[in-house]
């Protein structure tokens, strides 16, 4: 619009020095002519740059919710009606009577305790050295710091699974595992490799230096000490990325899998993932898999941990962006 306002500026300024009459209410309407029809091609492209917005968020979303859509369908469909050529896409029987057979041969109270127990008392550990160390990277002067946190740093290049064969031989000398292992030990076993987390330290430490140095001072010159600006200050102002990190940890505990079925040498040591898998839903007189009863126990599985990120997503996207604001 400036461009067409300084171009009619130079058409007048231009008639008036050849001594051209000029209508200035045509040269006006022309204009403003010009500048509808420029906001109409602009709106026009908009609203349809939006409906192809609007398509592709539709069809992603699509992808992503169809494989939940239909693991919920087959949990409820019979097992001819699961197997037949024919795929529908709702049950022609609703069968609620899978549900009841997980709950009666599928061990999910004794699963889902043990998922309970390891994922808790996970994440407490992480927290606490999570919160010590962030502090420690974030406001303590020592020689060597920033060195020894980019050490930190480069040990999240090496995959996870690199780390399996020294961690379990490293429980395996604790005693840990074993013939002679007791519920504690696979406890344990499953507890402690994982109380450090480098990422969740690099993201609350980007946290912490969010709060002005001028605030630690004064809480210095107060006389108070670091253990009390830690716990009075820091952690309160981290609310928030203490509640994604605690959600991101109790989450990935509850879906972990490779590392409980290594050391929980016994059925009832294991968490829900590991018995879902080790579980057989087979028909003694067809031998064939009874995929209904499958999903039905997948569903069981699946739906809490889905509730849990629902209902606490607001606070992950806090967390998360809240360290990420200052680097």
């Amino acid at each position: 619009m400036k461009d067409n306002a300084l171009n009619l500026k130079k058409y007048i300024d231009f008639a008036e020095d050849k001594d051209i009459n000029v209508d200035i209410s045509i040269v006006i309407k022309e204009g403003n002519r010009s500048v509808d029809s420029i906001k109409s091609r602009e709106r026009v492209t908009r609203f349809f740059l939006t409906i192809v917005l609007y398509i592709v968020v539709t069809f992603l979303a699509f992808l992503m919710v169809f494989p939940f859509y239909w693991m919920i369908i087959t949990s409820l469909k019979s097992n001819n009606e699961i197997i037949n050529t024919t795929q529908t896409f709702f049950p022609t029987i609703v069968m609620w009577s899978n549900y009841v057979y997980v709950f009666k041969h599928f061990n999910f109270v004794t699963y889902m305790t043990n998922t309970i127990v390891v994922a808790i008392f996970s994440t407490i550990g992480t927290l606490i050295t999570t919160v010590f160390g962030a502090f420690a990277f974030a406001r303590l002067n020592f020689k060597g710091r920033e060195a020894l946190f980019l050490v930190f740093l480069m040990t999240m290049m090496i995959p996870g699974e690199m780390m399996v064969i020294s961690k379990y031989i490293t429980v395996a000398a604790f005693g840990w595992i074993g013939e002679g292992a007791t519920l504690t030990d696979a406890y344990l076993a499953m507890i402690v490799p994982f109380w450090v987390s480098v990422f969740y330290i690099y993201l609350l430490r980007q946290n912490f230096k969010q709060v002005p140095n001028e605030l630690y001072l004064a809480a210095k010159v107060d006389g108070k000490s670091d253990w009390s600006f830690l716990w009075k200050v820091m952690v309160p102002l981290a609310a928030p990325t203490l509640i994604s990190i605690t959600i991101l940890k109790f989450m990935g505990t509850c879906n972990s899998y490779v590392w409980p079925n290594l050391v929980a040498n016994r059925d009832e040591y294991r968490l829900i993932s590991n018995g879902l898998r080790n579980s057989s839903f087979v028909d003694p007189d067809t031998q064939r898999t009874e995929y209904g009863y499958q999903m039905a126990a997948t569903v069981l599985v699946t739906v809490p941990l889905f509730l849990l990120f629902v209902f606490f997503r607001k606070y992950i996207m806090r967390g998360v962006g809240r360290a990420g604001i200052k680097g």
